[in-house]
């Protein structure tokens, strides 16, 4: 069997890793120059960092974990303990921030308890739980966790009316502390949460991209870079890409980005996908002279707009001691934008005037900046957005064609749920490959 892969992130190394080169002939397109996706990293005058996101080396699966940190390799892996922090205002609150709640003021932590404690009333007398994020948060956590915390950090991250965005998405995603933890924080007992998450890897040397580069060196299969996917058609059982006849496509480009191509695209799944507007990232690499280690934080969350654009600050040169060259340090900060952003002078400036009244830098220690920026980063959780990507997977699934990963198939997923993927599409592949069954799919919610 013949298999085209479209990109060559983490999702489409991934499966061409597994596919069995005795029963499979896969070719892998990536369009750009270098492998990875969104798990690119690059070195800028002996500072090393990743062009997006905070990625580590993590996983709740134990055959996926060990996986990454096969691929990455195992004399290049450093262990980290996680120690995550919120900024909240001029003093540093654990995260998630109501296992914090013992940290802040009096009046904020009164706040946050009195709304709390309304909250979990007026869900006991049976409201229902609102469909749109802005009330999900009044209706779980209170006014006072919404108004110090929740709705500053979720309108900068995701760049929009939290009214207009859904709530269905935040499964997993959004912390949710037991009441008893929140209470013992709340008088001094320390709590933890996300404690499945304690500890993480990531790589010694390369940036998170060394994961990806491990399995593109350990694929037995061809893979092009500079090589886009230009055109798309259906031809009988099969299909034709770039004018070339494949028994099997796997899509793990961004769904706009393969409509463009697509060339016998239904055109109600075609609207469905006009529909999917990304929100996009800017990563911007801040090294600085250090006369002394930074502190021992991993990441920090940054929810107010005197901190600057960016809302979250990975303390990258405590990753690995290769990150950044002897006497200096590193962050790597996070903007999240709609649209167009030039990251100029103008936004530098914005950016590290809030990073010194966070309290992170002396500008007069930063050394450079570098910037990355990324179309396709977070998904856009309108209201409407679960029903129309429900009918998109729904058609994908039953056409003969797998379209996977974060933007493949519009899963808010992490590299390590995205090589899960990886692995049960092989899986689904192989077995109807051996049954002689048509490619049709059932990948999990």
């Amino acid at each position: 069997m013949k298999i085209c892969i479209l990109g060559g992130g983490v999702t489409g190394l991934s499966v061409a890793r597994l596919l069995d080169p005795a029963r499979f002939t896969v070719r892998v397109l990536e369009r750009a120059p270098v492998l990875g996706g969104l798990c690119r990293s690059s070195v800028v005058d002996g500072f090393t960092c990743d062009h997006a996101g905070g990625h580590i080396v993590f996983s709740k699966n134990k055959a996926v974990l060990d996986w990454m940190l096969d691929h990455v390799g195992r004399d290049n892996i450093v262990e980290k303990d996680r120690n995550t922090r919120i900024r909240w205002h001029h003093r540093y609150v654990p995260y998630p921030f109501e296992n914090g709640v013992g940290h802040l003021t009096p009046e904020a932590k009164f706040d946050c308890l009195k709304g709390y404690l309304e909250a979990a009333d007026r869900r006991e007398r049976g409201e229902p739980c609102p469909t749109d994020f802005e009330n999900w948060v009044l209706w779980k956590m209170g006014r006072g966790f919404a108004e110090h915390f929740m709705f500053p950090y979720n309108r900068k991250l995701w760049e929009c009316d939290l009214s207009k965005m859904a709530s269905a998405w935040v499964a997993g995603r959004v912390p949710d502390a037991p009441v008893d933890d929140i209470l013992k924080a709340a008088v001094g007992l320390e709590t933890k949460g996300y404690v499945h998450q304690a500890k993480f890897w990531f790589p010694l040397t390369g940036g998170f991209q060394a994961l990806t580069d491990g399995i593109a060196r350990a694929c037995p299969h061809e893979v092009l870079t500079d090589t886009p996917c230009e055109s798309l058609r259906r031809s009988g059982d099969g299909w034709v890409v770039n004018g070339e006849h494949y028994d099997f496509v796997v899509n793990t480009m961004p769904l706009p980005e393969l409509a463009k191509v697509f060339e016998d695209l239904p055109g109600d799944v075609r609207g469905d996908i006009d529909a999917l507007v990304p929100i996009s990232l800017v990563n911007v690499l801040v090294a600085m002279k250090a006369d002394r280690p930074l502190d021992d934080l991993s990441w920090i969350y940054l929810p107010f707009e005197d901190q600057g654009p960016a809302n979250r600050i990975t303390f990258y040169s405590n990753y690995s001691p290769r990150n950044a060259p002897e006497g200096h340090a590193s962050y790597m900060a996070e903007i999240t934008y709609r649209g167009h952003y030039d990251f100029d002078a103008t936004k530098e400036r914005e950016l590290l005037q809030g990073l010194e009244h966070a309290g992170l830098v002396r500008r007069s220690d930063v050394v450079l900046t570098h910037h990355w920026h990324n179309r396709y980063a977070y998904i856009d959780q309108d209201l409407e957005f679960a029903a129309r990507i429900a009918r998109v997977r729904s058609w994908f699934d039953d056409s003969g064609m797998l379209t996977l990963g974060r933007f493949g198939r519009y899963e808010y997923h992490n590299s390590d749920q995205c090589i899960e993927r990886a692995f049960q599409a092989v899986e689904q592949i192989e077995a109807r490959a051996r049954a002689g069954d048509r490619m049709t799919f059932e990948i999990g919610a």
